[in-house]
């Protein structure tokens, strides 16, 4: 054997020991790390048969925790706004005691999921799409006197999203504390980037989990898709409104969407400002603390309420288990608002199961999703939803981004996730939970505007499909776990 074949035998013989010992320590860390026993089983099949792609594919897109050690990172309040929140809180159990006693439980489930208090004094008013919404965003950020934190997925340098950046700038000149956050992979929806904007007019601006080449970002697949406004720490805004000229109908943009948002005032906003805090502070290493953007709070109406961060860090899984919650605590009927309906089967089990006790349950969808993978895997689950006794309604165009869920007109449940796997085990996400009739009532009469136009969706429809149509949809929805 002369040097060459035995240098080249070498090189095999040491490409294969890398090979098996990369596919022994992917598979280690699966089977430790990874919860979802079918997703455990999918990544080490795609690993196991495909080494080389497989193991590429989980280590890029298959790591869907991090590690934030987020008890480092609170931000250093005042006295009197602890203060301030515990009275909040110690009022808000005696009224839901008071008012709602039968979902006492679910606000215990909440305590112990999120390891924060509801707190009472709240108002909450719905903006729908950014026809409403976004004056009354624009207005408050010109009202800033100390401080303006805003986080958004999409924050698109377009004409609505000019506006934004020439409010955030008067508010900088005039000597308002500035923080802007955007998504790493929500940046590039526009160019050029809001970010690099944003920096070149001295604003402070900060990219989550942000790489110039995306395949080289450990947590690609990771998305901070929270919005959040929060003008002194007083006034907040959420729900599912990103900033871009599509949301405003008013002026007949190519690509319309519809959406709610949501202005907040009282002790919750508090909880606003903690996740933002905390995204920043791991984005940026700059930790927000004192009066200027966590001053105290007064009560401002009569709405009890809860934020609700999720992520795939401390928070995992909590929107989740929150919403089986109140699925369980459902007597007469649940409604359910969202884009992207692409619940586990544990979620899809209970929704089965409450409806055959009797409660009705109505899901709206947009009749034409933005995302046609994610409307064929969606019709192929739609037959064992209809199975169920659950009711769907498609809603017809524009795009309805909108998220809510209520129950029972007195729990409601908005902000920025999805029914979908994404929302709800990768990206970073915040909801509020209210107790509050009159709100329920508002939110009621919205969702029945949208029914008014909707077309119900039969399980004889979805059976009626053709072949070739149902193989799609079926094949769409084995990559469910990914959309």
């Amino acid at each position: 054997m002369d040097l060459s074949q035995l240098l080249s035998d070498l090189w095999i013989i040491g490409f294969l020991g890398l090979q098996m010992a990369a596919v022994i320590l992917t598979t280690t860390h699966l089977v430790l790390s990874n919860r979802d026993v079918p997703s455990t089983v999918g990544w080490t099949g795609l690993v196991l048969l495909t080494p080389l792609v497989g193991v590429a594919l989980y280590w890029v897109f298959g790591i869907n925790r991090i590690k934030r050690k987020a008890h480092r990172l609170r931000p250093e309040t005042s006295i009197q706004s602890d203060e301030a929140s515990v009275r909040a809180e110690q009022r808000a159990h005696r009224l839901l005691e008071s008012r709602f006693p039968r979902l006492v439980p679910l606000g215990h489930l909440g305590d112990e999921l999120t390891l924060s208090v509801l707190e009472a004094g709240n108002r909450i008013t719905p903006l729908v799409n950014g026809d409403a919404a976004y004056p009354v965003m624009l207005a408050a950020i010109d009202s800033a006197q100390r401080s303006l934190a805003l986080s958004s997925y999409i924050f698109e340098n377009d004409s609505a999203g000019q506006l934004f950046i020439a409010a955030l700038q008067r508010a900088q000149q005039r000597g308002v504390q500035v923080r802007v956050l955007i998504d790493g992979v929500g940046q590039w929806y526009s160019r050029p980037h809001t970010p690099k904007v944003l920096r070149q007019l001295g604003i402070p601006t900060g990219v989550f989990l942000e790489s110039a080449l995306p395949i080289r970002n450990p947590y690609v697949n990771l998305r901070n898709h929270r919005k959040i406004l929060v003008v002194d720490g007083r006034v907040g805004f959420t729900g599912g409104l990103n900033l871009r000229e599509g949301c405003v109908l008013a002026c007949n943009p190519q690509h319309p969407v519809q959406d709610l948002h949501f202005k907040v005032e009282g002790p919750v906003v508090r909880g606003l400002m903690e996740t933002f805090g905390l995204d920043w502070a791991f984005t940026t290493g700059e930790r927000l603390g004192c009066d200027d953007w966590y001053p105290a709070l007064v009560p401002a109406g009569d709405c009890i309420a809860r934020c609700v961060p999720d992520g795939p860090d401390e928070d995992f899984d909590v929107l989740r288990r929150l919403i089986l919650g109140a699925l369980a605590h459902a007597q007469r009927r649940v409604r359910i608002v969202t884009p992207y309906f692409l619940p586990d089967q544990t979620l899809i089990t209970a929704l089965n199961v409450i409806a055959m006790s009797g409660v009705e349950v109505q899901i709206l969808v947009p009749q034409r999703n933005n995302l046609r993978f994610v409307q064929w895997a969606a019709e192929a689950q739609a037959e064992q939803i209809l199975d169920g006794r659950s009711r769907i309604f498609v809603t017809p165009p524009p795009f309805d981004h909108s998220k809510l869920m209520l129950v029972d007109d007195a729990w409601c449940f908005f902000g920025s996730a999805n029914w979908d796997p994404r929302s709800l085990r990768l990206n970073f996400e915040l909801n509020i939970e209210c107790y509050d009739s009159v709100l329920a009532q508002r939110l009621n009469a919205l969702v029945d505007e949208k029914l008014a136009s909707a077309i119900e969706i039969r399980a004889a429809d979805m059976r009626a499909r053709q072949l070739p149509i149902r193989l799609r949809d079926g094949f769409a929805r084995l990559l469910t776990p990914y959309l």
